[in-house]
């Protein structure tokens, strides 16, 4: 099975309610979808949101990295040398972590076709029931409020706060969430890099003492602000989730050698493929720390392989947080991983399980 030719489109999907966090406003997901088809009709795909504010990718960087340096580097390569294609995928070009991933995590797909499996199993997990929470953005206090209970309703069970807008305001809006579902729910908050250290710290003293004790703090501080994290670590009981501090496998050993985070949130973006996800959760192990499995604003296609992903590490992935499919208002595929609320069921079939995409404009 050779790689013949890769194939770039873009996915348009509506969303249910705009996507809102201290970075950035959303409106409509609009994803770089990749095809890799192969010698045998067989077709691998990919997906990578534009998240300019983390990983400095754009629609047109994506295009250009995967068109011009990663794809020219894998045409007439055999799928069944993954760890040369990968390697190959890696080399192609500095940083732009999003396209690596979503030209890997075909690659991936198709390697498990190959083999006849789906690629949890042949990455050495098993058919695992994930559950995911889901993103409340930030806004006025009504309307988060009102998203949490709408929520609750649909069957998430844990809450994934969008804060960081103001931190005075943010703790009126974790007391009046909590006091509206907080005994049906779990709180995980995301500042998305909008405190300071110090302010953290305030912020978390409040709400323990008011009897609001959050599952974690995600990435409160800037991504280069390491004794930031480990000053908020060792003064609060909330657990402290490093996000953009951690995009590869050196940033996570780093962090967790200067124990500056309690939990590793690993998203395929950030890592820029699956061995190198697969790495991160490898290396949280060792130090006895969990991890999230994460997505940024993606469809089905790159949320199924990381659900794959996280079905590998069972152990060490025990939080999950892939609700993109569960904010987009449309589902374009044909199989792949069900996404029933907040339950993800993992698919039977080989490779990402993934038969065909709909809503694809053809690049």
């Amino acid at each position: 099975m050779k790689v013949v030719e890769i194939k770039l489109a873009m996915l348009r999907l509506p969303l249910r309610t705009p996507f809102k966090t201290a970075l950035r406003t959303v409106e409509q997901l609009e994803d770089i979808v990749v095809q890799v088809r192969t010698d045998t009709g067989h077709v691998g795909y990919g997906e990578a949101p534009p998240t300019a504010a983390i990983t400095g990718e754009t629609h047109a960087s994506l295009k250009e990295a995967i068109g011009h340096y990663i794809a020219p580097r894998l045409l007439g390569h055999e799928i069944e040398d993954i760890d040369g294609l990968s390697q190959a995928v890696q080399g192609a070009i500095a940083k732009n972590t999003s396209a690596k991933a979503a030209v890997d995590m075909a690659l991936y797909d198709l390697y498990a076709q190959l083999h006849g499996v789906p690629l949890y199993h042949l990455l050495g997990g098993n058919e695992t029931p994930l559950i995911s929470d889901i993103t409340i953005s930030v806004g006025d206090i009504d309307t988060m409020v009102a998203d949490s209970i709408q929520a609750i309703a649909r069957g998430f069970m844990a809450l994934k706060i969008k804060l960081g807008k103001h931190a005075d305001t943010d703790i009126e809006r974790v007391l009046a969430i909590h006091a509206a579902v907080g005994d049906r729910a779990s709180l995980r908050l995301d500042a998305n890099q909008g405190w300071t250290a110090q302010q953290t710290v305030h912020m978390l003293e409040t709400l323990e003492r008011a009897g609001v004790l959050p599952e974690l703090i995600e990435q409160p501080v800037p991504a280069h602000d390491i004794d930031g994290l480990r000053y908020i670590v060792e003064r609060v009981e909330t657990p402290v989730m490093a996000d953009e501090s951690a995009f590869g496998p050196e940033e996570v050993r780093s962090l967790l050698t200067q124990r500056a985070a309690d939990i590793i949130n690993i998203k395929l973006m950030k890592a820029g493929g699956i061995a190198r996800a697969l790495r991160m959760a490898d290396i949280a192990a060792e130090f006895g720390v969990p991890c999230m499995m994460g997505c940024m604003l993606e469809s089905g296609i790159s949320v199924t392989a990381a659900a794959h992903v996280a079905a590998a590490r069972p152990d060490t992935i025990t939080l999950i947080d892939l609700d993109g499919p569960a904010l987009c208002a449309v589902n374009p595929l044909d199989g792949g991983v069900g996404f029933d609320g907040a339950h993800i069921d993992l698919p039977h079939t080989p490779g990402l399980g993934i038969r065909a995409v709909r809503h694809l404009e053809w690049l």
